[in-house]
């Protein structure tokens, strides 16, 4: 079992930068495929970055390359979504996802293990 918790989100100006950090409890957290995906009211979650077991592959969508960078820390079991550059329409409810014992996958619905979601606010 793995249970992720998201403090943090919250309402920032566009262009500027929020980090959300996602804390997992378990012990097989270091075997887990980590993901953030966000979801807008009336809209299809969708993935915004992943990153594999090891760190050495990472994905993320077109249109947060270059501002937005997941990274993890598997002694602190964190994985963090540091974003910059902020613009209004990354407006929405982020949420963390485990897949523990797989590859990294861009379905969401091959994670198992969700966070409750924290939302993130880009005012223009």
């Amino acid at each position: 079992q793995v249970q992720l918790v998201e403090p943090g989100g919250g309402l920032v100006q566009a262009g500027g930068s929020l980090r959300l950090s996602c804390a997992a409890s378990g012990s097989t957290f270091s075997t887990a495929v980590m993901a953030w995906f966000r979801q807008v009211a009336g809209k299809e979650r969708e993935l915004v970055a992943a990153m594999s077991r090891s760190g050495g592959r990472r994905y993320a969508i077109d249109s947060v390359k270059g501002r937005f960078t997941i990274s993890r820390d598997d002694a602190k079991n964190t994985v963090d979504l540091q974003m910059t550059s902020l613009k209004p329409e990354d407006t929405a409810v982020y949420y963390c996802a485990a897949r523990p014992f797989a590859s990294l996958s861009l379905d969401q619905s091959a994670y198992s293990y969700w966070g409750q979601g924290t939302q993130v606010t880009v005012s223009s």
